[in-house]
């Protein structure tokens, strides 16, 4: 099971590397990592997606709380939470393709933000759902690059982390 936890840290050098390496020391894998200064300049969030039973998401949480920068570990439920990612996704395009690229684009809600001769790059943002199905119809067209940022996630209504 894939849980997704909200780390709020000090905004300090070193913090990143002390938390991703208490993951690494027991063996547990990161499935998406991002990062970024809350609305406190002083504080970072850091989103990380983990893979493991209740048992394995209790002992990560209890870890985390043990660092001295770290200062709340929550667990954000998928159902309760609104999740987005980012990708970029370069595909191999000829005047006979753009306007097809284009029309999938469209369809899923995404832009084009680059045009070359030979290639078209498209911005996608959605859940992982969203993104793996506009890939997979961008396949047909041969993906010469692609980046995705890991999955950020914030609470649905009043409540926040």
């Amino acid at each position: 099971m894939k849980h997704t936890l909200a780390v709020l840290v000090e905004n300090k050098s070193g913090v990143l590397s002390r938390v991703a390496s208490l993951f690494s020391r027991r063996g547990y894998n990161i499935d998406s990592l991002a990062v970024g200064v809350t609305e406190d300049p002083d504080i970072s969030r850091i989103t990380i997606v983990v893979h493991g039973d209740d048992h394995v998401l209790e002992q990560v949480t209890k870890q985390l709380n043990k660092l001295i920068d770290v200062i709340k570990v929550s667990d954000i439920g998928s159902d309760d939470a609104v999740e987005r990612e980012l990708a970029l996704i370069k595909v191999s395009a000829d005047v006979d393709t753009r306007a097809e690229i284009i029309q999938i684009a469209n369809i899923f809600r995404a832009r084009i933000v680059d045009v070359a001769p030979k290639s078209m790059t498209v911005e996608v943002t959605g859940d992982e759902g969203k993104i793996q199905a506009i890939e997979k119809l961008l396949r047909q067209f041969g993906i010469k690059e692609m980046v995705r940022t890991g999955k950020i996630a914030m609470v649905r209504g009043p409540k926040k982390v």
